[in-house]
């Protein structure tokens, strides 16, 4: 997934995305559960997109490195980065084939990232790189969308966004648990006073838990707990438990000691 066109827009219709306090979640939950002999600083932002969330943890204080399949999304991380100075590093690498210089204590992978693969193999093939390159006892947290959120939420649904910086029409269709949508962008150009329109297609598909849960186990990593995403973030201590109703689990796995 490249997001050739969407890269530019991306930050401007995500604004309600509270970064901070996911990161702060994050900080709560690897503090809670990792049990490597390291200091546990090294992380791993896997599908990191713009950068905001690599920005968000190094500012807790992790050693981040962000790795996205997208040149463009890459290319927003690098703005912000040379904006705050931070020592993030950003690699391009498909998240399939993910290939680090060494060991990791915590990889995470955020925004239903995992749910643009579109195959229980591809899933597969990502969880197996992280395990490979997990130190035992390092942690593998992640966020999917469900299959309620697909069927029920996203469903043949229309979107409107309006900023000053561009107008997009984001349109769902559902195909079996695959949400295919099409984003329509409208940029406003200063110059002549002129929308341009570009176009995105971005799929989605989401899998049933005990898919899940068995790809953990074929790749050597035991699931630890399940929450609802998407709740109670301004108390990032506060986790509720996966309900009917949960548009998007938050996975939490370590590799055994």
């Amino acid at each position: 997934m490249n997001y050739m066109n969407f890269a530019a827009f991306y930050d401007h219709l995500t604004q309600n995305v509270n970064y901070p306090k996911r990161a702060e979640r994050l900080d709560f939950l690897i503090r809670k559960y990792l049990r490597t002999e390291t200091n546990g600083k090294l992380l791993l932002d896997l599908a990191c997109g713009s950068g905001s969330l690599s920005e968000a943890l190094a500012l807790l204080g992790y050693d981040v490195i962000g790795v996205d399949n997208s040149p463009e999304m890459l290319n927003q991380a690098m703005q912000k980065k040379f904006r705050s100075g931070l020592p993030i590093q950003y690699l391009c690498q498909d998240m399939r084939e993910l290939d680090m210089f060494g060991t990791i204590d915590v990889t995470v992978c955020m925004l239903d990232s995992l749910n643009h693969l579109n195959s229980l193999a591809d899933i597969q093939k990502v969880f197996a790189r992280v395990s490979l390159f997990a130190q035992p006892g390092g942690l593998f947290i992640f966020d999917m969308n469900t299959l309620y959120k697909h069927h029920e939420i996203l469903n043949h649904q229309i979107f409107l966004y309006d900023t000053e910086e561009v107008f997009c029409v984001w349109e769902n269709h559902l195909k079996n648990d695959t949400v295919e949508m099409q984003l329509t962008f409208f940029e406003n150009s200063e110059q002549d006073s002129c929308y341009y329109r570009t176009d995105e297609f971005i799929t989605e598909t989401a899998y049933p838990t005990d898919k899940i849960i068995q790809a953990l186990k074929n790749a050597g990593l035991e699931l630890l707990k399940v929450f609802d995403a998407d709740q109670n973030l301004d108390t990032p201590e506060i986790l509720s438990p996966v309900s009917k109703q949960t548009q998007r689990i938050l996975w939490i796995a370590r590799k055994p000691v």
